[in-house]
């Protein structure tokens, strides 16, 4: 049983990038610093002393924590302090926010860093003369630059891994999927019920605001259960499980109730923002898909095969049968294996451009 849940599992995957860039960054600095000192047991311009091996231990150990701490900022606490801000202010703050924190960092890292190479103490005068050297160097200001590009490029990695999902990411990376290959997927269509009713009750803006919101608050849910989001259509959502993550432990159906769960929390605050509070219906199937990469102008992961149209279908019919959750029998048959919930037989229906029936199912 893995010790970390899914949602520390993703915040930890977030973070440890940061720390991966910093190390490769501060060797790369260290490298070329090599290939310029060659020899030398001084630097030129401060005559302070160089010593490669404790650059290399100091440089591991300082990437390390600032990488981290630079990480644990932007993903538990910037991520969420800086959403309502425009782009440009949330690049001035971070950017005044880390040139600070840089500063202090790369003072206090000297200070270790002669403190060992003098073998003394804080009060030594060497010390303090050599940090002087040190700061009102041109080297001091060309770190700071250097690892504020290194902040920007790690910043850069969060934003895109935000916006295309780490999943996809990690399998751009990996090439996964850069020729089609076909896997068994589960889908979860989830749809808002009366979108139109609110839509025109809040206008197009606030309808927007709201729609944020939900799939805001429904998102931590669809980590927890190990889900990915396919795409965002409009109202709708469609979360995708592979055979296996989806059926541990009824990931995909515990999913939807952790949703509504998610929702009835946040209640009053839809309530006093939006006067209403949305509520949803999804339709789950499984199959074989065909997934690769597609596109020039923009890349993209893309699912294909019947079961994506059966499953939009079979959410189509929540209303028909006045149900918030239909599962087809194909998913319900793999499901009762070793399932916790009670399955009960709705009806068999012809899905429309489809020749056989289908039984689908409901929780009981």
């Amino acid at each position: 049983m893995s010790i970390l849940s899914p949602l520390k599992k993703r915040l930890l995957y977030r973070i440890v990038p940061f720390i991966i860039l910093f190390i490769i960054s501060s060797f790369i600095y260290l490298f070329l610093e090599k290939g310029i000192l060659g020899s030398a047991t001084h630097y030129p311009s401060t005559n302070n002393p160089y010593n490669f091996t404790n650059s290399i231990i100091i440089s591991i150990i300082s990437a390390t924590l600032f990488g981290l701490i630079i990480g644990s900022f932007e993903v538990l606490y910037f991520s969420k302090f800086f959403s309502s801000k425009s782009f440009i202010k949330k690049i001035i703050y971070k950017i005044a926010f880390y040139i600070t924190v840089v500063i202090i960092f790369l003072i206090s890292t000297a200070t270790i860093s002669f403190i060992v190479e003098f073998n003394t103490n804080l009060f030594d005068k060497n010390v303090w003369i050599n940090l002087r050297n040190f700061v009102t160097n041109i080297a001091f200001f060309s770190i700071i630059l250097y690892i504020i590009a290194t902040i920007g490029f790690s910043l850069f990695y969060l934003e895109v891994s935000d916006n295309i999902g780490q999943e996809v990411l990690f399998n751009f990376f990996t090439g996964k999927y850069h020729k089609p290959i076909e896997e068994e997927r589960i889908f979860m269509f989830l749809d808002m019920k009366s979108s139109t009713t609110i839509a025109e009750k809040l206008g197009h803006v606030k309808y927007f605001e709201m729609l944020a919101e939900y799939y805001s608050d429904l998102s931590n849910a669809i980590v927890k259960h190990q889900g990915l989001v396919y795409q965002y259509v409009g109202d709708e959502v469609v979360v995708s499980w592979t055979l296996n993550k989806g059926l541990k432990s009824d990931n995909c159906i515990y999913c939807f109730y952790s949703m509504q769960e998610a929702l009835k929390k946040q209640s009053p605050k839809y309530l006093e923002r939006f006067g209403v509070l949305p509520t949803f219906k999804a339709g789950f199937h499984c199959g074989m898909i065909t997934a690769g990469e597609i596109g020039t102008i923009k890349k993209d992961i893309v699912f294909t095969g019947d079961v994506l149209n059966t499953t939009a279908r079979i959410q189509g019919l929540c209303n028909t049968y006045e149900q918030v959750i239909l599962i087809s029998d194909d998913l319900v048959q793999k499901l009762k294996m070793n399932s916790s919930f009670t399955y009960k037989t709705i009806d068999k229906t012809s899905l429309r451009g489809k020749n056989e029936q289908m039984e689908l199912f409901t929780i009981s």
